[in-house]
């Protein structure tokens, strides 16, 4: 009688793994969709000079766009006439020409305000009591009229000064900067009720502060008083260092604040 060989025996060899091939296909076509929900989280904010670079490189990369010298660190293809070429930075470039525009577009809103206030003061006869001044810490405006807006030891906006700061006022309303008033005394000691020529300062710029919030409705989170008293008077004229400036702030980055006396020349030239 013939024994039957009996299954899985000991010593016997296990049945073979199926064939798991497809986990490489599987594990690349995560990796793809991963790529893909990265470039559609990064183009979700739409910025122009960053899409330029990223359809550049995708054309490179694909090969739609034929190219052997490619900038690795931003992805923009390297036009002929800079092959071979040394200090040749695309991103510095770019860069720069943002910050020119925005430095451009700042010029021209400064520019806005100034003949804003410029057509009120005219309308008035007050156009010589404003001075005005475009850098790259901002706009200043500058009441220069000396006893006409202060008198000596005293910090209350007489007719003029109060005149100057009304048709101020409507043209810095809804402007997204920070606003700076500035008050001056000149070197003089100062008397009571002003314990010095710093409380007096500051008493001038408060007196402005205050109008252009509770009259001319200004944000009161966007502005602020500060004194300087008499440190920096102007050299020969004691006038114009009893003085408030209206000093509306830059809120460019530094490359585009750098910018502004340039294109300051070019417009005035």
């Amino acid at each position: 009688m013939s024994t039957r060989r009996k299954r899985g025996h000991k010593g016997g060899h296990d049945e073979g793994h199926p064939d798991e091939r497809w986990i490489v296909s599987y594990a690349d076509m995560l990796t793809v969709l991963m790529c893909l929900f990265l470039v559609l989280f990064a183009m979700s904010s739409i910025d122009a000079n960053k899409y330029a670079q990223l359809r550049d490189s995708l054309a490179t990369g694909f090969g739609t766009t034929p190219s052997t010298n490619v900038d690795s660190a931003i992805g923009v293809i390297v036009e002929p006439e800079y092959v071979g070429k040394e200090g040749v930075g695309f991103t510095s470039a770019i860069t720069e020409q943002t910050s020119l525009q925005q430095a451009k577009k700042e010029v021209a809103t400064f520019e806005a305000i100034v003949a804003k206030v410029n057509s009120g003061l005219k309308a008035q006869g007050l156009q010589d009591q404003v001075g005005y001044q475009v850098d790259g810490r901002g706009l200043t405006i500058k009441l220069i009229g000396g006893q006409t807006f202060f008198e000596p030891n005293r910090a209350e906006l007489l007719e003029a000064a109060l005149a100057t700061v009304q048709t101020i006022g409507p043209a810095l309303q809804g402007i997204p900067n920070q606003i700076s008033i500035e008050g001056y005394a000149d070197p003089t000691p100062a008397s009571p009720p002003y314990a010095s020529n710093w409380e007096l300062a500051g008493a001038r710029s408060t007196a402005v502060l205050r109008y252009l919030v509770e009259v001319d409705g200004l944000d009161p989170s966007k502005i602020s008083a500060v004194s300087f008293g008499s440190a920096r008077p102007v050299p020969g004229d004691l006038s114009l260092s009893r003085r408030v400036d209206v000093v509306v702030l830059s809120d460019l980055p530094e490359a585009a604040k750098a910018l502004v006396p340039k294109v300051v020349a070019t417009t005035s030239g």
